[in-house]
Order: structure tokens, then sequence, then C-alpha cells
């Protein structure tokens, strides 16, 4: 076998520890190949999931040839390897092809939370907030930026921001609820009382299957209310849907939010923003937090109305 062949079968395996040997002065000594594959590997891996933009194979190629000084065979054997393991997924959008983080696996999608598919192991930290979902149609699996952003901003809120909930009272409403996904990271992470609502049956009853693998539904209900419809008023409101009607029902939210309580909101364009923070200030919402994926923004506003 040649040692170019060698080379690029011991990326492609994972060997970490092979050699490339070269004379020099009329003795052999041997250099690492270059870029050590464990730090490749993570570095691949970190580049795909904190990248501001979706990640194509050619640009992911060029930034590791730039930070690492690996052949293109190389790269492409590491990508391969990441993909056989079920890190990377390759998808397809309007005729490009992206690298993205597979989610059929524990994922951390935030600092604290964790989603992970029935039946598959994860060891969790002592912080961690592990969350199960099932695969399905409906919108929220964590796949998708909007998401992840969304479970941030709640994590901002409900861990850095506020610490003095109102006990076995606090009440979180998640509008559009798609999977539960958002309304199970809020319980989890300490509101007492979780409600779902989405006009889609297919959402809520996988929704509702959710909440039963999280063994939470005693905590949290999933319905087909209308926002215009809900009564009392919430701690958190949580939100991952498009900026047209998170704008239009800016007025709707300041009648069901307790003073200084919370809004988590996703699903914005990144030049959308600026936009959104002016609607939300006209109804006395003060913008907190905000962080970006993909073009993606999600942000968190704080109430401050008196009644």
């Amino acid at each position: 076998m040649k040692t170019d062949e060698i080379k690029l079968l011991s990326v492609a395996t994972s060997l970490f520890d092979v050699r490339r040997s070269t004379i020099d002065a009329g003795r052999s000594s041997f250099k690492p190949i270059p870029g050590d594959l464990i730090d490749v590997r993570e570095g691949v891996l970190r580049m795909v999931a904190d990248s501001s933009i979706r990640v194509t194979p050619p640009a992911l190629e060029k930034k590791l040839i730039e930070s690492h000084g690996l052949t293109k065979k190389q790269i492409k054997a590491v990508i391969r390897g990441l993909v056989s393991d079920g890190e990377l997924v390759y998808t397809y959008e309007f005729g490009s092809t992206f690298l993205e983080p597979s989610f059929n696996k524990p994922v951390r999608v935030s600092t604290h939370v964790v989603l992970k598919p029935p039946g598959r192991h994860y060891q969790p930290a002592s912080e961690d907030v592990v969350i199960q979902i099932m695969p399905g149609a409906a919108f929220g699996d964590g796949r998708h930026p909007t998401s992840r952003l969304a479970i941030r901003g709640i994590e901002y809120v409900l861990k850095k921001v506020k610490s003095d909930w109102r006990g076995d009272q606090s009440r979180v409403l998640d509008i559009g609820t798609g999977s539960g996904v958002l309304v199970l990271a809020a319980v989890r992470m300490g509101i007492h009382q979780g409600l779902g609502i989405d006009i889609d049956p297919t959402a809520r009853s996988e929704a509702k299957e959710n909440v039963s693998l999280n063994r939470l539904v005693d905590q949290i209900e999933i319905s087909d209310q209308y926002l215009e419809t809900i009564d009392g008023c919430f701690d958190l409101v949580t939100a991952n849907l498009r900026y047209p009607t998170l704008k239009r029902i800016g007025s709707c939210l300041r009648k069901i939010i307790y003073p200084k309580g919370f809004i988590v909101c996703s699903g914005i364009r990144s030049h959308e923003l600026s936009d959104l923070i002016k609607a939300y200030d006209r109804n006395n919402f003060e913008f907190l937090w905000k962080d970006e994926m993909h073009d993606w923004v999600g942000v968190a506003f704080r109430s401050i109305k008196m009644h």
C-alpha cells in the first residue's frame, strides 16, 4: 500500500496516533499528520453547530484547510466518518447541500438542555435538563435553529434573569406548541404549570405523546384553544412563530402576561428584529436578550406594564 493511501486510511478509520515518516539529514524522524484528528472532528462539529449560516461541504473544507492544514481527501474522510457515526447529516434545499447536526441521538441544544430520542442512553451531568422527543411530523424536534434559539432564550430567562418564580403558581404558555418541546423545557427548568396551544391536530397529538413520555401530564396541558380565548395570566410566554404573527399578537400578549413577566420569541429573520423590538416596545415590553443562528434570531422581552 502506498504512503498516501496509508495516510488517508488512518484518517478515515479515526486512528489518532498515526505518524508520517520523513527523512531528515540521513535519518528517519516522525511528524504528526497535520492537525490532531480528535481536534479536527471536534472542530468540524463546532463549525457546523455554531455557524451563523448553514454550512456547505465546500465551505467547510475551505475552513479546515486554513485552520488544520489537511488535504481535501483527508477532510472528506473526516466528514464521511462523522456522517457514518451519526454526528452529522446531509440536508438538501433549493438545489444546495448542507451539513447539519444529527438529532437521531442525544444533542445538547443549550448550556443545560439536552434533547434525546426515546431509547437512546444519555448520562446527564448534574445540571443537565434532559427532554425526550419522539421523531414526528410536528415542528420542534430541535433540529431547526429557531427551536434551539427559543430553548436558549427560555434558559436565559429562567436560569440567569428570574430566580424568584411564584412557586407552584408559576405558569407558561407556549403558542403554536408543535412537538411541545418549548413548554417541556420551561417546565423542566422550573415553571410549575404549562399550557401548549396549537390548531394542528397532528401537532397536538405528538405534543401530548411527548408530555407523557417526559412524565409531565400532571403539569402540562395541550389544547386547541385560540390565543384570543386564553384566560388568566402567565409568567412566561413562548412563541416560535414567524415575524408577521409575532408582531400581530403583541397587543394580545400584553393582556395575559404578569407585570415583569417574560416573552421568548423565535422565528425572526435578522432584518426583521429591529421592527419587532419597536412593535413590542409600544406594548410595554422591554428588550432583554437575543441570539442568532443561520440568519434566524431568538429574543426575550420583559413586561414593564403596571396593573
